[in-house]
């Protein structure tokens, strides 16, 4: 490989100084796994390993092999330069961010006293048009960008274009990702070889706006009538993708109407959302992800263009427009603020912000996640070693209505099993239902989603043949986040819920129950013994901020911190064990909860009361519960208390 530490000051080598010496920063945030390990020196990274790719695609003693090089050499170069440089590059109105057209300018600039004039040409076109494939693949751009290149045509050959463009393409793609090429590759080529036929034809309108967005399995009419109509005309689309694929299609569309109406009488030719792209993210647990806290501001936004403190930024330098959110000073720390407490994970923290979640409207309702919200609602419906899966066995009827639907895998499952009946979801949190909406459109499912809360109600929504309902890990959070005149883990909840739920159900329906059990009040105390000292801090933790299990006065608690040791009634230290097994980070939502409600002795005798047939009645321990809290501690007595119910009645 090259070696990046030689001084090249000739002026042939002027486009390795752009790259190394440079405090500019200019990576397309798609390609990395961690803001924090940007390091500015990518686009100089890049170029050395398409350099390195160049050797093994072409003789080196070629003037096919010379053509690339250059155009690879220089190629990335507007991604560079000093400050110095790049304030001369602006002043001479090069787009640097139209990285492919800008490095073409300063290639001409940086080489105009080049004898051979027609290599600065054929080099300078390579350039202006290098990645231009793998756009229009993408949607970006459209193919009859590429139509500079048959100028080159009588001047090298066709045969020795196609070597060119076959081998430059391979570089730029595989550069980027070898496998990435070994995927679209194939097109790559059958693209190029159609150009130099003098064929472009373009993608129809719908495909091109699904190449923009792959992970919308589906795409409206209005979508893609407005970009036929208002956009692939008119512009070239730079960091679409990177910038947009966490919305949904009604928002880009509404994103996309403001852009079109704020270009509409400026000479216009590129959009880049590229300020977009690059505000969005940030580090959590070492690894890029999307910043929630600035994603919900937006997304009220393009509900309300009314909404404070946020606006849809569009400016202009040339024929660029450049996309960006502005928030205000104050919004700005508050994000900051929220995304650094939400991190923490601590129930102090947990507290202290829930009044600006609430000024954003983040947190609706108790059951909102945030910053990793994401990550919660995929633990919470991990199901490769869960019971989960076996409920969906004991639905019966047309139409099923899963409470509670969270991340939406029991939906998925249910709609697999059951392709022809009506599947809905219900959640009472706003912000889990716009999730599951967006999950519906973007993967194309046909299940329903509706917000709806069993406490209040019946289930109506204008169906009235609800056959099965099932609570699945949902009801223990019905009694640990119901207000109550008698406040929160209050049974009457849970008796209102499932009342509600009978009632909502046809004759010979059924509900379906997946939770938590409580241990009999006869059952053995229990002693912990932790392997190391931050268990026994945890549970002091526990011990002062858990409310639940009020109806036990006498829990029994015992600490014993030179031994590592904790005790208590079953129930007390069974709970402590579920919050503790989730670990520090969910601490503020779990330490909120109960798990445990019932028996299964006053399940059976509620709803034998409420007049149903009992078809199922048992309790278990979760498959590889006991395994994974083998590492953490030790218990005495050994056996742990079941800690799950699978209860299901039918309505007579």
């Amino acid at each position: 490989m090259y070696n990046s530490m030689k001084t090249l000051n000739n002026t042939e080598e002027k486009w390795y100084n752009y790259l190394y010496y440079t405090d500019n920063v200019s990576v397309n945030i798609e390609r990395v796994d961690s803001v924090s390990n940007i390091t500015g020196r990518e686009a100089l990274a890049y170029t050395l390993r398409t350099l390195e790719l160049l050797k093994s695609s072409l003789t080196n003693d070629t003037i096919e092999y010379h053509y690339v090089e250059e155009t690879l050499k220089w190629s990335e170069v507007s991604k560079g330069g000093t400050v110095k440089d790049r304030e001369e590059w602006i002043r001479r109105g090069y787009l640097l961010d139209i990285h492919n057209i800008a490095s073409a300018d300063i290639y001409t600039n940086d080489n105009k006293d080049l004898k051979e004039k027609e290599e600065l040409n054929i080099v300078r076109t390579l350039i202006k048009t290098h990645g231009m494939i793998g756009q229009c693949l993408r949607g970006e751009v459209p193919v009859c960008d590429n139509r500079e290149l048959l100028q080159l045509v009588p001047v090298l050959g066709k045969e020795k274009m196609q070597t060119i463009l076959h081998s430059l393409n391979y570089c730029i793609v595989a550069a980027v990702d070898e496998e990435l090429w070994m995927k679209i590759g194939g097109r790559v080529i059958e693209r190029i070889d159609r150009i130099l036929n003098n064929d472009f034809s373009e993608l129809e309108a719908e495909e091109r706006v699904k190449a923009l967005l792959p992970s919308l399995r589906t795409v409206n009419d209005d979508l893609v009538t407005f970009f036929e109509r208002e956009l692939f005309p008119k512009y070239e689309l730079w960091y679409f993708e990177a910038a947009l694929s966490d919305f949904s299609g009604e928002q880009i569309l509404t994103i996309m109407k403001t852009i079109a109406k704020c270009c509409e009488k400026e000479e216009v030719s590129y959009i880049t959302f590229k300020p977009l792209a690059d505000s969005l993210y940030y580090d959590y647990e070492g690894k890029k992800h999307i910043n929630v806290y600035k994603k919900r501001i937006i997304e009220k936004y393009l509900r309300d263009s009314s909404t404070e403190n946020v606006e849809l930024i569009v400016s202009f330098v040339g024929r660029a427009a450049y996309v960006d959110i502005r928030f205000s000073k104050v919004c700005e720390k508050l994000i900051e603020f929220c995304v650094e407490a939400e991190r923490s994970g601590l129930l102090t923290f947990e507290k202290s912000i829930t009044v600006l979640y609430d000024m954003f409207g983040f947190r609706r309702d108790e059951f909102d996640r945030m910053n990793n919200e994401d990550k919660y609602l995929q633990t919470m419906n991990d199901t490769k070693e869960s019971t989960k899966n076996s409920i969906v066995n004991y639905a019966v009827g047309d139409c099923i209505v899963d409470v509670g639907s969270g991340g939406g895998v029991l939906l998925d499952l249910l709609e697999q099993t059951f392709p022809e009946k009506i599947i809905i979801g219900t959640d009472i949190s706003e912000n889990v239902i716009e999730v599951l909406q967006r999950k519906k459109e973007n993967e194309g499912h046909h299940w329903y989603v509706r917000k709806h809360n069993f406490v209040d109600g019946i289930f109506t929504d204008g169906t009235d043949n609800v056959d099965t309902i099932i609570f699945s890990s949902i009801i223990h959070e019905i009694f640990s986040y119901t207000e109550t005149e008698d406040g929160r883990f209050n049974i009457i909840s849970v008796e209102k819920a499932l009342q509600n739920a009978y009632n909502s159900l046809s004759k010979g329906g059924r509900i379906v129950i997946r939770d938590g059990i409580k241990t009999p009040s006869e059952a053995e105390d229990i002693k912990v013994t932790f392997a190391n000292e931050s268990g026994i801090d945890f549970f002091e933790n526990y011990v002062r901020d858990f409310k639940g299990l009020k109806d036990i006065e006498d829990k029994r608690i015992k600490v014993d911190k030179e031994k590592l040791v904790v005790s208590g009634c079953a129930n007390y230290i069974r709970e402590f064990l579920y919050t503790y097994t989730w670990g520090r980070e969910s601490y503020a939502h779990e330490v909120q909860e109960q798990f445990g409600y019932f028996t299964l002795e006053e399940f059976c005798s509620f709803f034998e009361k409420m007049g149903a047939n009992i078809i199922v009645a048992k309790e278990f321990l979760e498959p590889g519960y006991r395994e994974h809290l083998s590492e953490l501690v030790a218990l005495d007595p050994p056996v742990f208390p079941n800690s799950n119910c699978i209860v299901v009645v039918e309505k007579r």
